[in-house]
């Protein structure tokens, strides 16, 4: 799957994206993070408070119960405001 990291998100995991294969047990949104979260010290940083985080997969905001497949670009980005 296709990972996007924007703003302080990309600065903690040090890549804007990158293609990332998670173990089959990882199914939702929510997994992901956590399972992200072992992935390194930029990466336990980024993710270490999911509820700080936004997350679109192929480009629609989605709750972190939403499931995840092997073919989505998932997007992670912090919350944004309009005006």
């Amino acid at each position: 799957m296709k990972l996007l990291y924007f703003s302080w998100i990309r600065e903690r995991v040090g890549l804007a994206e990158e293609t990332k294969r998670p173990p089959p047990e990882v199914k939702t949104v929510g997994a992901l993070m956590a399972w992200l979260a072992e992935q390194g010290e930029g990466y336990a940083a980024a993710f270490a408070d999911p509820a700080l985080l936004k997350v679109a997969i192929n480009q629609k905001i989605v709750p972190p119960t939403t499931p995840i497949a092997d073919e989505d670009e998932v997007a992670f980005f912090p919350p944004f405001t309009g005006g």
